[in-house]
């Protein structure tokens, strides 16, 4: 099975936004609330600050007129074209260019994809790791941490224009890059969870967990793939299912797990990779499955008892 498999089916982009707490703003995805909390975090400045502080004038100038008609009829859109491309900056960096039907994106390949530096920090999410880290070491505990409605809004505009570049990134094949973006989202999601100021900004942005824990399989998926590893490629789905089914038990709805369509492809891509498995690897999958059922971990054994029922087919 060619790993190219994996990127025919399911469209690239998240799924709508729900008001899924009775509390929470009701927003797109990135937005900023309506409110704004009241309690502090712990450090005197606001978060949502760009990289270099400048002055008014700077701020406002929109910087020298360059016409794009050049660049833009040099890569035409429509057919079957590309419409993502990667090349080497004036400063021979690579940059990832995105074509739209009336212009262009160009994102830097790592730290913020505009390319700026919050604090000094590659990412506003680095720096409040940092910050939140210092905080455990100075007190020893994480009492007293809290991220403002305000900066957790920062923090969610930063983690779509990650989402942006990874989707890019996954068409490119740069499926390690496409690994370490889904994980630095993953981890403002479980930033905003614990520390958000509100319920809503805890809450808010777990309807989009499922779509990241599926990119991220997808993506390590076609890493194992890539390097004939087909086990590899099914222990990442395997876990990517068992992460969706704990979160679906948790945050619900009723039946979401198997109503969810990233399970529905992930269970696709299991199903054409366990044929690939070599035949001593069936045991191995027995063993597991007993394994599970004496912890009692049932989600997993759910898993292995329809890898098994796939072998046989």
């Amino acid at each position: 099975m060619n790993h190219k498999l994996f990127l025919e089916d399911s469209k690239l982009s998240e799924p709508e936004q729900k008001n899924t707490d009775g509390g929470a703003p009701e927003q797109p995805q990135g937005g900023r609330p309506d409110h704004k909390s009241d309690q502090k975090s712990p450090h005197p400045d606001s978060a949502n600050d760009g990289s270099v502080r400048s002055s008014p004038h700077e701020d406002t100038a929109a910087g020298p007129e360059v016409d794009l008609a050049g660049i833009l009829g040099g890569w035409p859109v429509g057919g079957n074209r590309p419409t993502v491309r990667m090349i080497r900056t004036a400063t021979g960096e690579r940059a990832i260019q995105v074509r739209l039907e009336l212009g262009l994106l160009q994102f830097a390949l790592t730290g913020r994809p505009d390319g700026r530096r919050p604090h000094g920090a590659d990412s506003l999410l680095d720096w409040h790791l940092g910050r939140i880290e210092a905080h455990r070491l100075r007190t020893g505990g994480e009492d007293g941490i809290q991220i403002t409605s305000k900066e957790c809004a920062s923090l969610r505009d930063e983690g779509v224009q990650v989402y942006h570049r990874y989707v890019a990134l996954f068409a490119l094949e740069e499926y390690e890059a496409v690994v370490r973006d889904t994980g630095r989202n993953l981890r403002m999601f479980d930033l905003c969870r614990d520390f958000g100021a509100s319920q809503g900004d805890r809450t808010v942005l777990e309807q989009f967990r499922p779509f990241v824990v599926m990119m991220r399989a997808r993506a390590e998926a076609a890493i194992g793939l890539a390097g004939g590893d087909a086990r590899r490629a099914l222990l990442a789905v395997e876990r990517a299912l068992a992460e969706l089914r704990s979160h679906f038990d948790d945050h619900g709805p009723m039946g979401g797990f198997d109503q969810s369509s990233e399970v529905t492809l992930l269970r696709g891509m299991r199903d054409a990779l366990v044929p690939r498995l070599p035949t001593s690897q069936r045991s191995e999958l027995e063993e597991r499955l007993r394994r599970a059922v004496d912890a009692e971990n049932f989600e997993l054994a759910a898993i292995l008892r329809d890898e098994l029922r796939a072998l046989e087919y």
